[in-house]
Protein backbone atom coordinates (compact mmCIF):
# COMPACT_ATOMS: atom_id res chain seq x y z
CA UNK A 1 0.00 0.00 0.00
CA UNK A 2 2.75 2.49 1.36
CA UNK A 3 4.35 1.68 -2.54
CA UNK A 4 0.84 2.51 -4.51
CA UNK A 5 0.82 5.90 -2.04
CA UNK A 6 4.18 7.15 -3.20
CA UNK A 7 3.31 6.14 -6.74
CA UNK A 8 0.27 7.87 -6.86
CA UNK A 9 1.92 10.67 -5.33
CA UNK A 10 4.73 10.63 -8.30
CA UNK A 11 2.21 10.60 -10.59
CA UNK A 12 0.47 13.29 -9.37
CA UNK A 13 3.85 15.56 -9.22
CA UNK A 14 4.39 14.72 -13.13
CA UNK A 15 0.85 15.95 -14.35
CA UNK A 16 1.49 19.12 -12.22
CA UNK A 17 4.92 19.64 -14.12
CA UNK A 18 3.60 19.29 -17.29
CA UNK A 19 0.19 21.70 -16.65
CA UNK A 20 3.03 23.89 -15.67
CA UNK A 21 5.07 23.42 -19.08
CA UNK A 22 1.73 23.90 -20.80
CA UNK A 23 1.64 27.10 -19.95
CA UNK A 24 4.86 28.16 -19.89
CA UNK A 25 6.38 27.58 -16.80
CA UNK A 26 10.36 26.35 -16.73
CA UNK A 27 10.81 23.32 -14.13
CA UNK A 28 13.75 24.46 -11.93
CA UNK A 29 14.04 21.76 -9.43
CA UNK A 30 12.40 18.39 -9.00
CA UNK A 31 12.00 17.30 -5.27
CA UNK A 32 14.45 19.62 -3.99
CA UNK A 33 15.52 18.03 -0.63
CA UNK A 34 16.81 20.27 2.57
CA UNK A 35 16.41 20.54 6.02
CA UNK A 36 14.70 17.04 6.49
CA UNK A 37 12.12 18.06 4.02
CA UNK A 38 11.46 18.03 -0.05
CA UNK A 39 9.60 20.61 -2.25
CA UNK A 40 7.93 18.78 -4.92
CA UNK A 41 8.85 21.70 -8.00
CA UNK A 42 10.50 24.64 -8.44
CA UNK A 43 9.42 26.57 -11.23
CA UNK A 44 10.33 29.64 -13.06
CA UNK A 45 7.33 32.19 -13.89
CA UNK A 46 8.45 35.07 -16.24
CA UNK A 47 10.13 37.04 -13.31
CA UNK A 48 8.61 34.63 -10.42
CA UNK A 49 10.18 31.35 -8.33
CA UNK A 50 7.36 29.47 -7.65
CA UNK A 51 7.61 26.93 -4.59
CA UNK A 52 5.21 24.33 -5.75
CA UNK A 53 3.44 21.67 -3.21
CA UNK A 54 1.37 18.92 -5.42
CA UNK A 55 -1.03 17.41 -3.27
CA UNK A 56 -3.17 14.55 -4.80
CA UNK A 57 -6.35 12.68 -3.91
CA UNK A 58 -8.27 9.77 -4.68
CA UNK A 59 -11.36 10.39 -2.69
CA UNK A 60 -12.67 13.42 0.14
CA UNK A 61 -13.13 10.78 2.69
CA UNK A 62 -9.97 12.69 4.51
CA UNK A 63 -11.03 15.88 3.42
CA UNK A 64 -10.04 18.21 0.50
CA UNK A 65 -6.19 17.44 -0.14
CA UNK A 66 -5.58 21.63 0.41
CA UNK A 67 -6.43 20.68 3.79
CA UNK A 68 -3.14 19.04 4.28
CA UNK A 69 -1.13 22.22 3.67
CA UNK A 70 -1.58 23.00 7.31
CA UNK A 71 0.16 25.56 9.20
CA UNK A 72 3.46 23.39 10.35
CA UNK A 73 4.08 21.96 6.46
CA UNK A 74 3.95 26.03 5.34
CA UNK A 75 6.70 26.41 7.56
CA UNK A 76 8.36 23.60 6.81
CA UNK A 77 8.20 24.91 3.01
CA UNK A 78 9.34 28.39 3.71
CA UNK A 79 12.36 26.59 5.64
CA UNK A 80 13.53 24.74 2.43
CA UNK A 81 12.41 27.56 0.28
CA UNK A 82 15.37 30.00 2.26
CA UNK A 83 17.71 27.37 1.59
CA UNK A 84 17.02 26.94 -2.08
CA UNK A 85 17.32 30.85 -2.23
CA UNK A 86 20.90 30.71 -0.23
CA UNK A 87 22.01 28.37 -2.81
CA UNK A 88 20.35 30.31 -5.89
CA UNK A 89 20.67 33.84 -5.23
CA UNK A 90 19.53 36.63 -7.44
CA UNK A 91 18.13 40.14 -7.03
CA UNK A 92 15.57 40.31 -9.91
CA UNK A 93 13.38 37.75 -8.57
CA UNK A 94 10.15 37.33 -7.06
CA UNK A 95 9.08 34.67 -4.55
CA UNK A 96 5.92 32.61 -3.89
CA UNK A 97 4.63 29.56 -3.06
CA UNK A 98 2.02 27.24 -5.06
CA UNK A 99 -0.11 24.94 -4.36
CA UNK A 100 -1.05 21.93 -7.32
CA UNK A 101 -4.64 20.37 -6.06
CA UNK A 102 -4.81 17.14 -8.56
CA UNK A 103 -8.34 15.41 -7.79
CA UNK A 104 -9.07 11.61 -9.09
CA UNK A 105 -6.97 9.16 -10.92
CA UNK A 106 -5.42 8.88 -14.39
CA UNK A 107 -7.93 7.89 -16.06
CA UNK A 108 -10.31 10.74 -14.95
CA UNK A 109 -8.83 13.77 -12.65
CA UNK A 110 -9.07 17.56 -12.09
CA UNK A 111 -6.16 19.70 -11.59
CA UNK A 112 -6.35 23.29 -9.15
CA UNK A 113 -3.62 25.62 -9.10
CA UNK A 114 -3.57 28.11 -6.85
CA UNK A 115 -0.76 30.43 -7.01
CA UNK A 116 0.18 32.90 -3.70
CA UNK A 117 -1.65 30.03 -2.08
CA UNK A 118 -0.31 31.12 1.38
CA UNK A 119 2.21 33.94 3.18
CA UNK A 120 4.46 33.32 6.12
CA UNK A 121 5.02 36.30 8.41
Amino acid sequence: MVGDKKAFGKWGEEIAAQFLQKRGMVILERNYRAQRGEIDLIIQDGNTVAFVEVKTGASDVYGPPEERITPNKQRQLYKIATAYIQEHPSNNVDYRFDVIVIDGNSRNYQIRHYKNAFYLL
